[in-house]
């Protein structure tokens, strides 16, 4: 079975990551789907996801998923196909405040490791199918220390998701300034 390419593409707020995929996208595949994890919620948030809307070829599939990236890519994955997720983030925040996840609830597993699981599952699924998979996420470890209890949790959760993604990817990037660095060397061909 041929295998497609797993990019992570790491960064800070409006460091560039997006529109680093969203080239990359452009170059690797026939036909894109972005995968959108944020939740529309207010009008500064709708007027970001028309931005973004805004800046994507108009042929490319846009599909609005907030918890179930893992199973619509294994749904929809085949050679030719690259799936861009933004971002992960997002959608650990989505899993992280969800109080009907994981249902039922595992006895003895905190709710930072199902979601870790997830992570794993992606990482596995981005690695191995014949699609290619670009993930966007945000490197938050590099500021304060959060105030309070939950910002540190997510912090936390953020970072180990990253290392997690990172271990699985066949090249990782990071993007400071709107320029990438390439963190992983990459073990497909260039793009």
């Amino acid at each position: 079975m041929l295998k497609g390419r797993f990019i992570l593409i790491l960064g800070g707020a409006r460091s560039g990551k997006s529109r680093l995929a969203e080239e990359m996208a452009a170059r690797l595949g026939d036909k894109v789907i972005y995968i959108a994890t944020a939740a529309v919620m207010d009008e500064e948030m709708a007027g970001r996801v028309q931005k973004h809307r805004l800046r994507r070829p108009e042929q490319w599939e846009t599909v609005e998923e907030t918890k179930a990236i893992t199973e619509l890519i294994n749904r929809r994955a085949e050679a030719g196909i690259t799936f861009l997720v933004d971002c992960i983030t997002i959608w650990l925040t989505n899993l992280l405040l969800n109080q009907n996840f994981p249902e039922p609830v595992v006895s003895g597993i905190g709710k930072e490791a199902v979601i870790l699981g997830e992570v794993e599952r992606l990482a596995m699924l981005a690695r191995e199918t014949p699609a290619h998979v670009i993930a966007v996420s945000n490197e938050v470890g590099l500021g304060l220390v959060p105030e309070y209890p939950l910002g540190r949790a997510f912090r936390d959760l953020a970072g180990q998701a990253n290392q997690i993604l990172a271990h699985y990817a066949d090249a990782v990037y990071f993007t400071v300034a709107g320029l990438p660095l390439q963190i992983k060397p990459d073990r497909g061909k260039e793009i």
